[in-house]
């Protein structure tokens, strides 16, 4: 692990103690935050998974109302009656901050609250295979803005896991290392310098004695 380029000092070994006591922190704090990223992402997942099998088989449901609607209508007739709709969706996207992600919140609401709304059709000239493709689809709406907020969500909170990861893995492989590896060398230049320092002084010590008093220090 490379040494950082810094001047071998005790201030910036103090500098270098405290730096990297803050990292050591900061790298608990993510992983904790990335561990309990991934159990709630792993628990939105298997939710979204369950909701995706069950929207799949209403859509197929759905569809083959549609399909048995076809089957009696003509093409022309089936498309007059869905051309001008009563009813009007709308979706208020909120958000909610789940570990410092902004994680989407839909609610869908309707124009009015009357049921027969959904129907943009007088039912003399309709077949009833209609009707119930249309409160089929009717009732999966809801479901399907659910299963794109969980979607979302699932992208958005994969996406600030591998941000935590890799911040993890830079502290813990690269940083942590290069200030242990860099507060290692400044203590063993400044033990060296230390020795150093003693050394010369015990030699001055001598000389100066030696001067004095014509002996040397034992």
């Amino acid at each position: 692990m490379a040494v950082m380029n810094v001047n071998p000092t005790r201030m910036q070994l103090s500098k270098l103690k405290k730096q990297l006591t803050t990292a050591v922190r900061g790298h608990k704090m993510l992983k904790d935050k990335r561990d309990e990223l991934m159990r709630q992402f792993l628990d939105l997942v298997r939710e979204t998974k369950d909701l995706r099998e069950q929207v799949e088989k209403e859509l197929e449901s759905c569809n083959a109302h549609f399909v048995n609607a076809g089957a009696v209508m003509s093409k022309e007739a089936l498309d007059a009656s869905l051309l001008s709709p009563k009813q009007q969706i709308s979706v208020e996207v909120g958000s909610k901050n789940v570990m410092s992600v902004e994680i989407p919140q839909f609610e869908s609401g309707t124009r009015t609250s009357d049921k027969g709304d959904i129907f943009p059709y007088g039912f003399a000239f309709t077949s009833f295979e209609l009707d119930d493709a249309v409160m089929s689809l009717d009732k999966l709406l809801p479901d399907l803005i659910k299963l794109a907020q969980y979607e979302k969500s699932c992208e958005l909170m994969s996406a600030e896991i591998e941000k935590t990861r890799r911040r993890v893995n830079s502290l813990e492989h690269v940083m942590i290392p290069r200030y242990q590896e860099t507060i290692k060398y400044i203590s063993m230049k400044l033990e060296e310098n230390d020795r150093s320092s003693r050394t010369r002084l015990m030699k001055v010590k001598d000389m100066l004695l030696d001067k004095a008093h014509h002996y040397s220090a034992q």
